[in-house]
């Protein structure tokens, strides 16, 4: 079943030096872990169209709520170089497997390149753990001659009546290729996809229609901005818009709340993800309003009311750009999408 424990057949063979990373498969691992089994462990090698099939059966058994379970090894390249990979089966509940579920090793193969450095040994005692995690507590395999030794160190014990039937009727009949999508598990699927972070916004003028913002601290690069800030765990955008205004000037907002604009930025070397941010209306505050603010001397150090053209000088053009689009909304009674509050632009 597995030559991890012989020397390399091949003289000649690069060395390597580098040892391979052992994880937990994935379903996108299904293809090089039945290559591995089909050039070491199968004394006929599949043919390209039962290989594909093989792969496609594999990986929706190694997705989520599948019945295989398999440990790789994994070269600098991303190669796979090493698996263990086991099939999880019910039978009648007995002493020997209360839970009714046993195990099958069903291939532990390692590349010529990488043996004699533990990694079958390795890879099968991290798979018949999970097995026995996931309710098997009977283990089963066939095992070449030369592999008995590393399967007794683990606990396996020969058994002689053991017996095999292949019937082969239908043994030119082709398995059906799986329809539909393979579904990755959800941390696999997770990982693939985009990252974002959200935030969300107060606009406010004065009785003249003058956008309100204030000076910030900590950013030479965006000096001036709009009371809010990114959202917090479990915050909804208006929860968040609500609590940065009122730790950031001391202005309570009621509700209703009235979204002005969307606005997205692509990650950038200031910050490695993207934004997603509401701008709600704030209404117009009177003067009083206006000189009751109360700043965060950590956050921002002075307000400023100014026609919408004075603020232009005074910031970046993405930034004016933005301020811009809102108070458009705000004019047109139309809510604006701004994509382009790009970090690093």
């Amino acid at each position: 079943m597995n030559r991890d424990v012989l020397p390399a057949p091949g003289a000649g063979l690069p060395t390597v030096t580098a040892r391979p990373r052992a994880r937990v498969a994935l379903p996108s691992d299904a293809e090089g872990i039945i290559a591995l089994r089909s050039e070491i462990v199968l004394s006929e090698p599949l043919d390209a169209e039962w290989a594909a099939l093989s792969s496609a059966h594999l990986a929706r058994r190694l997705a989520s709520g599948g019945d295989a379970r398999a440990h790789v090894a994994e070269a600098p390249d991303g190669s796979l170089v090493s698996c263990a990979l086991g099939l999880i089966h019910p039978l009648l509940p007995a002493p020997a497997c209360p839970s009714g579920l046993a195990a099958r090793v069903h291939a532990v193969a390692t590349h010529p390149r990488y043996r004699l450095r533990g990694l079958a040994r390795e890879l099968l005692s991290a798979l018949l753990d999970r097995l026995q995690a996931d309710g098997a507590t009977l283990f089963e395999l066939r095992a070449a001659e030369e592999t008995t030794p590393l399967y007794r160190e683990l606990g396996f014990a020969a058994d002689p009546a053991s017996m095999r039937l292949t019937r082969r009727e239908n043994a030119d009949r082709r398995i059906e290729k799986p329809a539909g999508p393979v579904l990755l598990p959800v941390e696999e699927y997770a990982s693939t996809v985009p990252k974002s972070t959200g935030s969300a916004f107060i606009f406010f003028t004065d009785q003249h229609d003058r956008p309100v913002q204030l000076r910030a601290t900590y950013s030479q690069v965006h000096p001036w901005q709009l009371p809010g800030g990114t959202m917090d765990h479990g915050e909804r955008p208006w929860q968040t818009a609500q609590r940065e205004c009122r730790e950031e000037t001391g202005l309570t907002v009621e509700g209703p709340p009235c979204l002005l604009a969307s606005v997205f930025g692509l990650p950038g070397d200031d910050w490695p993800f993207s934004t997603t941010g509401c701008v709600f209306d704030g209404g117009r505050l009177t003067d009083e309003q206006i000189r009751s603010i109360v700043l965060d001397p950590d956050e921002h150090d002075a307000v400023r009311v100014l026609p919408l053209k004075e603020w232009e000088p005074l910031m970046p053009p993405q930034d004016f750009a933005r301020l811009d689009a809102v108070m458009t909304a705000r004019l047109t009674g139309t809510a604006a999408y701004f994509d382009s509050w790009d970090w690093g632009e």
